[in-house]
């Protein structure tokens, strides 16, 4: 057996950082002001209805935005994008995150990641708090494809891609 940690928290991170997850970039407009913040813990909830799960930080800027509604965006970003998850994953702050990569904006104001390898643009429907971090479920809108499948991948506290199967 592995050495197990004394503290909880710090085990369920230890154990965490063993699991690749694809790296998204989650976007949102309300009241005339962008969001994006790099995420990694977004999945599907169902098929039927299509919709996705977010979960955000209370500490987050975003946080708000999505506690009052907004629609959000799941940009899932291919390998060739590790600019962009690091600018919105705290290198750089508010409106300056969209300096980096091919951002576009609907006609709702929704700002896309314009080459990500997908866009699944949800409506804000279910929210509830749990410990530290808001859970928000959208119904999906729309999806938009791009490129070839080469996700970003976050592993054991690294960016890296799918090693060829």
């Amino acid at each position: 057996m592995s050495d197990l940690a004394p503290d909880l928290a710090e085990a369920t991170r230890a154990a965490l950082r063993r699991m690749a997850k694809s790296v998204c970039v989650i976007s949102c407009v309300h009241e005339g002001r962008r969001y994006a913040m790099a995420a990694t813990a977004t999945d599907a909830v169902s098929m039927e209805p299509p919709s996705m799960l977010v979960s955000v930080n209370r500490a987050a800027s975003m946080h708000a935005a999505l506690a009052a509604g907004a629609d959000f965006c799941v940009n899932v970003l291919g390998r060739h994008q590790t600019d962009v998850a690091r600018a919105s994953g705290g290198g750089l702050a508010g409106e300056a995150r969209f300096t980096i990569g091919r951002w576009i904006t609907l006609d709702t104001g929704m700002p896309l990641l314009d080459d990500a390898s997908a866009n699944i643009v949800c409506h804000n429907e279910v929210s509830m708090s749990y410990g530290t971090h808001g859970l928000f479920v959208g119904s999906v809108l729309s999806v938009r494809t791009h490129g070839e499948i080469d996700p970003l991948v976050y592993l054991d506290g690294q960016y890296t891609g799918v090693a060829d199967a």
